[in-house]
């Protein structure tokens, strides 16, 4: 018998030996198994090794023995001249003694049987006799299947031949499969898993598990699947024993991620659970009742900025806190006297400017006009209520319908360049027109009246919004110096 047969099965018996011990089913399975191998006949029976062939059918009388009828047989050749053939067979009652339960995904076992053996051949002639056996192997559960297995086994068949004085071994290895009929496979936990491929014997009833009987926790919070009653709980919260989160400040935001746990009732938190407080003014969002309220400035504890001395700007901002009721006051707070441009523009409803330059013949405004144009702009910052048109004039020098054409493209360039400079000031609010020479202010027979008639006028066209406009003011006179230290 070559090398590899001979350690074959005891390499598979220990891997066998170090497989889990989980009995697969219950009851008394009935088992039946084919198979096919090689015959090894004793050598001083001068037989050739031949394939054999082996069955058997099992009652399983308990999870260590199992009683079973078995047949070997092959056809082999005798090893002389003319290699006349040979039949051979045994069949028997085997004992098999599974070394662990019977149902387990590797089970070793040993056989011991009795029998009866037969040879025939042209050279001994028939022979028929009692016959002992002894086997070992192993069944290997295949594919989860719990009644289908790999049947891997080794048999020493004990035969005397004619006229001979000591028993032959004939050895058959064997490869085949065997399948358990009858028989309930085993649960302890009553999961739905096999006890055999569970992995985890005492799962709780009602625990949802994978395919080996491992529990499953999708959300991983510690509460299985099928106990758990929120199942979709985010990774790192804390929950109840149901498996459902705990928010102990009612935020939104489940304990175990909230960064800020004792955040006010009320207030709005960020993905954290930290309070957001957007305008940065120290009242958190959803508490804060004004909550665009601008950065620097105090507000109550509604979050809504005060202003203690009336003037539109808030406390924190107002640099001059204590400004006397009534005073129109700067950005910073603070009394100012009112320029004469914007007096001429509430009182008259106009602001004439004369010497804005720009390049001959054309309407490219020069710079030495910027500083005006920036004045009238900044004061009409101050009244976005007010609509204003834009009117170009000219002297009466050149022909009439050139300078009508120009005195309204200076127009447009006057308009283009306050409301790029000055977003704040709203484009569709004011329109544009073209006078030419058609509206003069002084003659023009002198170079000064022709210089008073080169004019851009910014007019007024809602005169009911200018008129609440100037109730609306109050103005510092002129000499008189600002509450509060104004700048």
């Amino acid at each position: 018998m070559s090398w590899w047969k001979r350690f074959l099965l005891p390499v598979a018996l220990v891997a066998a030996c170090v497989a889990p011990a989980r009995a697969q089913l219950n009851g008394h399975p009935v088992e039946a198994s084919v198979g096919a191998g090689i015959q090894s006949f004793d050598a001083r029976d001068f037989l050739q090794d031949s394939p054999a062939l082996t069955g058997s059918l099992g009652y399983r009388w308990s999870d260590v023995f199992t009683w079973e009828a078995s047949f070997t047989g092959s056809y082999a050749k005798r090893d002389m001249a003319g290699e006349p053939a040979h039949d051979w067979s045994y069949s028997g009652l085997d004992l098999r003694w599974n070394i662990r339960d019977a149902g387990e995904r590797a089970t070793p076992f040993f056989l011991a049987g009795l029998g009866y053996g037969r040879a025939n051949d042209d050279v001994t002639g028939h022979i028929g006799r009692g016959t002992p056996s002894l086997g070992i192997g192993f069944l290997y559960n295949l594919m989860g299947n719990p009644r289908t297995y790999l049947r891997l086994q080794a048999r020493d068949i004990m035969f005397r031949e004619r006229g001979a004085l000591e028993f032959s071994h004939h050895i058959a290895a064997t490869a085949g499969l065997q399948y358990a009929f009858r028989g309930r496979a085993k649960d302890k936990d009553l999961d739905g898993v096999r006890n055999w491929i569970d992995m985890e014997p005492a799962t709780p009833i009602g625990a949802k598990v994978d395919a080996k009987g491992v529990h499953l926790d999708t959300d991983r919070d510690g509460v299985f699947d099928g106990l758990d009653k929120c199942e979709g709980t985010p990774v790192g919260c804390k929950v109840d024993a149901k498996g459902c989160i705990v928010d102990a400040d009612g935020d939104g935001v489940c304990d175990g991620l909230d960064q800020c746990a004792d955040t006010p009732k009320g207030a709005k938190v960020d993905a954290k659970g930290c309070p957001i407080d957007t305008d940065g003014d120290g009242v958190f969002d959803g508490l804060d009742q004004c909550e665009n309220s601008p950065k620097g400035a105090q507000v109550d504890a509604k979050g809504c900025p005060t202003d203690a001395d009336g003037d539109g700007v808030f406390d924190g901002l107002d640099q001059c806190a204590a400004t006397p009721a009534g005073l129109k006051v700067d950005p910073n707070g603070c009394p100012i006297e009112v320029s004469e441009r914007e007096t001429e523009l509430l009182d008259t409803g106009t602001i004439r400017l004369q010497g804005i330059q720009f390049d001959v013949n054309k309407a490219t405004i020069k710079p030495e006009s910027f500083p005006v144009l920036d004045e009238v702009a900044a004061i009409l910052q101050q009244y976005p209520a007010l609509t204003i048109e834009i009117g170009g004039h000219t002297d009466n020098t050149g022909v009439k319908a050139k300078n009508m054409t120009l005195s309204e493209a200076r127009s447009l360039a006057v308009l283009t360049y306050i409301t790029q400079k000055y977003p704040m000031l709203d484009a569709s609010h004011f329109s544009v027109k073209g006078y030419g020479p058609t509206m003069p202010v002084a003659p023009n027979t002198t170079a000064l009246g022709k210089a008073k008639n080169r004019r851009v006028e910014f007019k007024v066209t809602n005169t009911e919004a200018l008129k609440i406009e100037r109730e609306k003011r109050h103005f510092v006179p002129k000499d008189a110096a600002p509450a509060g230290g104004a700048k």
